[in-house]
């Protein structure tokens, strides 16, 4: 698609420009007007709805403290992923109504029974991962929102750039008709 900089040459007045040019013009314009609204509003809202989906996984769990039924491991596997500095061990805890459950959980490696940690519980009192932190869900939040901004921000340009596509084609088979009106004219007065 042309550059928005190279877009007022179509808007003067000129008596070569064809209404196409004119056409192409406002076509460009409105599909970089349309590609920042709905990029921008598009990213907030997806940023915004990260947001709150994570804090409301934070409002549906509880930290507890639980003990270490057995000892956990020295080192962590390489292949264990985001939370790799953990590994995994049995444990047993006291939820609030007073019921007891036990379970497996990450904790610090090289933890020996009998010690304590920290572990979430969802509503239902199942162990749960810890939810994200706040700062967590606003990078999560903007990255999402970003992508989709950019994804959808993408979309008007997309269609702009096969309009006028469209349009250059169309213009190309104009000029090709007049041509063959006036170029055989031409042809007769130079020979």
């Amino acid at each position: 698609m042309t550059r928005p900089g190279r877009l007022c040459w179509r808007l003067r007045r000129n008596p070569l420009r064809r209404r196409s040019y004119l056409t192409e013009a406002w076509l460009i314009l409105l599909a970089w007007t349309s590609a920042v609204l709905v990029a921008v509003v598009t990213g907030v809202l997806t940023a915004h709805a990260v947001e709150r989906d994570m804090n409301g996984l934070r409002a549906q769990r509880h930290p507890v403290t639980a003990v270490l039924t057995e000892d956990a491991e020295t080192s962590t596997s390489a292949t264990e992923g985001a939370d790799s500095a953990r590994v995994w061990a049995k444990v047993r805890w006291a939820a609030a109504d007073g019921t007891s459950g036990t379970g497996l959980a990450r904790v610090e490696p090289g933890r020996k029974a009998g010690e304590t940690t920290r572990v979430w519980l969802n509503d239902k009192g199942r162990l749960v991962p810890a939810p994200p932190t706040r700062d967590q869900a606003e990078l999560q939040g903007a990255v999402l929102g970003t992508a989709a901004a950019v994804g959808v921000g993408a979309l008007p340009v997309l269609a702009g750039w096969a309009a006028i596509a469209h349009l250059e084609r169309q213009r190309l088979r104009q000029w090709e008709t007049e041509w063959a009106e006036v170029g055989p004219r031409w042809r007769r007065k130079a020979g």
